[in-house]
Order: structure tokens, then sequence, then C-alpha cells
């Protein structure tokens, strides 16, 4: 049986740096930063009326976190769209990730969700790797695929990515269709841990239990 407690990566954050108009951008930046959020949704909606594609995002991530304004996804898409066409990643990812949540609720949504995981993950994104495995392993948009699922998560933990170290390990330890490794499981349950991830120490603990040689090697 496909192990359960699989980890899915969440939105992402408020970019930094700008392309065009940085001083304009930079202060939109602090203000967020400072929580003056009306002035920091003000300053990037003005860049992204002009085309600025990363004050795009940012005006997407402040309607999807309902901060200067009221919470509106569907508002956040649309701005993470124009932002994605424009090839930025995390734009690519976080409207991703807004379709995977709607999932059944809204026709081909996880197909979508895939598409714009691919071309976030093709740029380097670690979190749409992840998720893309989520897709693969789960059956949805795509049909299931443990071996591509673990490919995906691999990818995404080489970069660092929490989740996706939990989700390798857990698929070296307990995964069907896919070669055990144990100690692998143990090294990357190790890195979870050490990246935050505290449900990898109750992992470790019943990896240690079924295959107690492990532990004691280390």
């Amino acid at each position: 049986m496909i192990v359960k407690g699989i980890k899915r990566s969440i939105l992402g954050i408020v970019l930094t740096g700008g392309v065009l108009f940085s001083g304009e951008f930079e202060n939109a930046v602090q203000a967020y930063r400072s929580g003056s959020y009306i002035e920091a949704l003000n300053g990037f909606f003005v860049l992204a009326k002009n085309g600025d594609a990363l004050a795009q995002y940012n005006v997407g991530i402040m309607y999807a976190q309902g901060k200067g304004v009221e919470q509106d996804l569907s508002a956040a898409m649309t701005w993470f769209e124009n932002a994605a066409k424009e090839g930025v990643a995390s734009a690519q990812y976080n409207l991703a990730e807004l379709y995977h949540r709607l999932g059944d609720m809204e026709p081909h949504a996880y197909e979508k969700a895939k598409y714009w995981y691919e071309k976030a993950a093709r740029q380097g994104h670690a979190q749409a790797h992840n998720n893309l495995g989520v897709l693969y392993l789960e059956g949805k948009g795509v049909r299931a695929d443990v071996k591509k699922a673990f490919e995906h998560f691999k990818a995404a933990a080489e970069k660092g990515d929490a989740n996706a170290q939990l989700n390798v390990a857990q698929l070296y330890a307990w995964g069907e269709g896919l070669p055990q490794d144990k100690m692998k499981a143990y090294e990357f349950f190790k890195k979870a841990s050490e990246s935050g991830k505290t449900e990898a120490r109750t992992y470790l603990e019943q990896l240690c239990q079924e295959s107690a040689w492990v532990c004691q090697k280390q």
C-alpha cells in the first residue's frame, strides 16, 4: 500500500526584487514588510498595471493572503496568470497550487495544475516538483505513476525542499512499486527533520522499530 502522509507545498510569498521601476517596487516591498499592506498593494498595483510581472505576482499574493484587500482567490489567480505567462516561476507555481486546491470542484483543475507545475518545474522550482509528485502519486489530472512521483519528489528534495525530503523518505521506506532502501529513508528523514519537519522524528522512530539495524549503524 502506498504510504499516507505525503506532504504538499503551499503558496509562496512576496518576491522582493523588481526588474522595472525598481525604486517604486522596493518601496512597496518595504511597506509590505512593515505591515502597511494598503500602501504596499497600491504600489504593486500601479506597477502591475504597467506590465511589471513581479508586481503582478505580488498583487496576486496579497489577494491570496487578504492583506490590504479582502481575500479573493479568483483575483489572485488572474494576477498569477498574468505573471505566469511572462515566465515568473513562482507565479506559475502559485497558479498551479490554487488549481490544485480547487481539485474536483472545477472541471480540469488538476490538469491545469499539472500544466503550470510543469512550467515552474522546468525552471527548477522545487515546490512545483514536489506537488507534481503528489499529482502523479494520487493520479489526479494525470495517470498515476509512482516512479514519476518519486522522480519529482527526489528533484525537489535535492533542492532542499523539506516536504519533498519527507516524501522521498516515506517512499524509500514504505512505498510500493519502488525498490525500498531503508538506509536512504533514514538519511532523508534526518534531512527533513533538520529542515524543520517535526513529524520526521515520528517516522524515524517507526523506521527504527521496524528495522533496528538501520539506526544501529548511525
